[in-house]
């Protein structure tokens, strides 16, 4: 932390200080101008302009909706089982869950959009994770803000704008400025136009900027993971975590069971610091994963996504092991590179902000070299660096499953079993590719963050990503209503305190 004596002059003062514009910085935006809207409002982003919104710009743009709060709460509790969080945080997350679909949609309406009921990008109109674990009583349904993509992020940006509340960009924060004894944040330091500014927030500092999925170190020091890269904004590099830990505040879940978002299949072009998303809805099957070994190693083609890529191993539910078969290969034949692109675009970075386009038949990115292709398997895999051998024993094997209709190791759906056959074949690296994260400071619902010693920091409260409640299991359309209900309670909470007082030493 700094102290009180590292300012000489404060450079702006406002009441609250919302640091990072994504969904849960915009939503504590929104929320303090609209309950109080003479309040001195400052929203500071790590990120230039164009690229701001987080992952939230990029998510799947999915929001639960429950309107069982009992059922919600008991489906939380079994997700959480492994790493439990109590039953009053429990109680006061499910009670504004179900309580917050008509912010949703004056949202939505105050910015000229269509709230839908429905995930905006396939038939379904719920998405059931864990139906064992109860997700058919709590889920009424899944909710999304048109268009796609990015409608939600659009819908809260719009409302931000309409307001007019003061943004800077290109603005990190830097430090929190607190009391060395009593940890009570006064401030912070935010770095702007290449200049230190100290930032005096009168009543608290939000603070909402993400996780770390996009620190290759820290994601081997904190989950264990080595080659693995974001699916969503490459300026989630940890900054949260470092500054709630210097400013003395107890941490958690910065180790859950697993990736609570999953590792999901990605595609990552050589030059890029994100990865595309695998076509999940990629109409054609005539494909297989491999692991560096050039054997198959899980259910590759199930809708895994329906459980953000876990599967059931020893009566749980664990991460599809693609960072530990690494690298990973896709192996596909001339009817899948004919089916479409290999990519989706409806989410993701790559595909979404910088959005370099992908040909519709895959042959671009033939060409660079990114896919390779041969006319035999033995060929492919040579060029893959993998015993010629071994891969077309793995053909043949899938290929027998295929004509016998039956996948006896892996369980794969029938209805996917086609064979890898229609040559020439292809084969594309698959990179074990993480949503976001979720460990931070300890905190409730009205993001207030807890010291070492149980009791709350004055003055200092984070919301969305950073720090989220989430423990294990994790249902689709959490992480935004999660961020949605903290950034507006931590607003809340923020407006409800006297302005501080500083004392002025004595001379």
């Amino acid at each position: 932390m700094a102290s009180l004596k590292s300012v000489t002059e404060w450079d702006e003062v406002v009441d609250i200080l919302v640091c990072g514009y994504g969904c849960a910085g915009a939503s504590a935006a929104i929320e303090a101008y609209d309950a109080e809207p003479g309040v001195r409002l400052l929203v500071i982003e790590k990120a230039p302009q164009e690229f701001a919104g987080g992952n939230c710009r990029v998510s799947g743009q999915s929001m639960l909706i429950s309107k069982n709060k009992d059922a919600l709460k008991d489906y939380q509790r079994k997700m959480s089982a492994a790493n439990p969080v109590t039953e009053e945080l429990l109680d006061d997350w499910a009670d504004r869950m179900v309580n917050l679909e008509p912010w949703i949609q004056q949202i939505a309406a105050d910015a000229g959009q269509e709230f839908l009921r429905g995930t905006g990008f396939t038939e379904r109109d719920a998405v059931l994770e864990f139906p064992e674990l109860g997700a058919r009583d709590a889920v009424a349904y899944t909710s999304t803000i048109l268009p796609i993509p990015s409608g939600v992020w659009m819908a809260l940006k719009a409302n931000v704008e309409k307001r007019a509340i003061p943004i800077w960009f290109d603005a990190p924060l830097v430090d929190l400025i607190q009391d060395p004894d009593t940890l009570e944040v006064f401030g912070a330091w935010v770095e702007h136009n290449g200049q230190r500014k100290a930032i005096r927030a009168e009543r608290g500092v939000i603070v909402a900027i993400g996780g770390y999925e996009s620190s290759p170190q820290m994601q081997r020091d904190y989950y264990g993971l080595s080659n693995v890269v974001p699916l969503g904004t490459p300026y989630n590099t940890g900054d949260g975590l470092r500054i709630m830990q210097k400013a003395g505040a107890e941490m958690w879940h910065l180790r859950n069971q697993g990736q609570s978002g999953g590792i999901w299949p990605g595609i990552r072009q050589p030059h890029q610091k994100t990865s595309y998303l695998r076509n999940f809805m990629l109409p054609a099957f005539s494909w297989f994963d491999i692991d560096s070994t050039g054997r198959r190693f899980y259910n590759e083609a199930n809708e895994l996504q329906l459980t953000h890529y876990k599967e059931k191993k020893h009566n749980r539910f664990v991460d599809v092991p693609l960072n530990l078969a690494h690298p990973v290969h896709m192996i596909f034949d001339e009817s899948t590179r004919l089916a479409g692109k290999l990519v989706l675009e409806v989410m993701t970075w790559a595909a979404v902000v910088t959005a370099e386009e992908w040909s519709e038949d895959n042959s671009r990115e033939i060409e660079s070299g990114l896919i390779k292709k041969a006319d035999t398997i033995a060929e492919l895999a040579e060029l893959i660096g993998l015993d010629p051998a071994t891969l077309e024993d793995e053909v043949a094997r899938y290929n027998a499953a295929c004509a016998a209709g039956n996948d006896d190791i892996h369980g794969r759906n029938p209805d996917t079993l086609l064979p890898v056959a229609n040559g020439p074949f292809y084969a594309v690296p698959i990179t074990p590719s993480i949503v976001c994260t979720g460990g931070g400071a300890k905190r409730d619902m009205d993001g207030h963050v807890f010291g070492h010693d149980g009791q709350v920091i004055p003055r200092l409260f984070e919301a969305g990503e950073l720090g989220s409640f989430i423990s294990d299991l994790y249902q689709n359309g959490s992480y935004l209503t999660e961020a949605m209900i903290t950034g507006r309670g931590a607003a809340r909470a923020a407006l409800a305190l006297a302005p501080s007082e500083i004392a002025v030493p004595a001379e």
